[in-house]
């Protein structure tokens, strides 16, 4: 029998050439590198994973820094259980409470406190400066731009339109 995978439709996949397997690995290769970097800059620097300062930004941006769960799972581009683990271990340290939302006895809102904001304060130029020294500063502004420009076309591309779909920080 047959095991080999096929492309939709039936047919035979579409392989990638050479130059596009060689892109894709440096693109997996790319990304693990920088988002170990900044998740060891911020272990360092604050103690916490870089998905949790994510929350914290997040959280900081929003009006009175405060947030239904759904829609920080759905930012953040997390499942909600997975929202729910990170928003009790930043509860433990202080740096967020929940409240029920008052609007919809069924939601919650999770809410950056005074003492989450202060450390999201100290730990942003540290973390800025990680940024800027593993990306922007390696490239030019041309780069920059392009680069802007592609990895909107990909997050466009991805991200579903259709009422219903099945999307992860949904479930």
């Amino acid at each position: 029998m047959d095991t080999a995978p096929t492309a939709p439709g039936g047919g035979e996949p579409r392989w990638l050439d050479d130059d596009e397997q060689r892109v894709w690995r440096i693109y997996l290769q790319a990304t693990t590198l920088l988002e170990d970097h900044l998740d060891r800059q911020l272990q360092r620097d604050a103690g916490m994973p870089h998905i949790y300062y994510g929350l914290l930004v997040q959280l900081s941006d929003a009006p009175r820094r405060r947030l239904r769960m759904t829609e920080l799972a759905k930012t953040m581009k997390i499942t909600r259980s997975r929202l729910s683990h990170a928003i009790a271990r930043l509860e433990k340290s202080g740096w967020v409470r929940r409240e029920d939302c008052p609007s919809d006895k069924r939601g919650q809102l999770a809410i950056l406190t005074d003492e989450g904001h202060a450390v999201l304060r100290r730990t942003a130029p540290g973390h800025v400066t990680a940024v800027r020294q593993a990306l922007f500063d390696r490239l030019t502004p041309e780069q920059q731009k392009s680069l802007g420009e592609i990895m909107t076309i990909v997050a466009e591309g991805l991200q579903p339109k259709e009422a219903g779909a099945d999307l992860p920080w949904l479930r």
